[in-house]
């Protein structure tokens, strides 16, 4: 019965240590004066965004990245002006924290934090 138990302990042991996974986590400001819509982040393997994002506003995305390649922001602005930035690259296995911040006149500052 000992043994049962030093050994189930042993397999969480196990078990608990080998459960992390690789996440970024992504936060995209709006740093302008106007909404903007259609938002998009394209990354390895997917995408996320949302509909609007109002002046000031921040929208929150955690996403596991598989593949490699460039990140690519694409929004449409309150004249309806369609936008496309190439971002920073990422590998598979990349984690950390990623802040992406629309600024006027149709610039992103990128700002990462990636663990490889």
């Amino acid at each position: 019965m000992r043994w049962c138990r030093a050994g189930l302990a042993v397999g969480f042991v196990v078990f608990a240590s080998g459960c992390h996974s690789a996440y970024v986590d992504a936060t995209l400001t709006n740093a302008t004066s106007e909404p903007v819509s259609l938002v998009e982040v394209d990354y390895p393997s997917a995408s996320f965004g949302t509909q609007s994002l109002a002046p000031g506003a921040v929208f929150h995305y955690r996403f596991k990245v598989q593949g490699s390649g460039n990140l690519k922001l694409l929004w449409t602005d309150a004249r309806r002006q369609d936008h496309t930035v190439n971002g920073p690259s990422l590998s598979e296995g990349s984690e950390g924290g990623l802040r992406i911040e629309i600024q006027p006149g149709g610039t992103v500052g990128w700002v990462e934090s990636f663990t490889r």
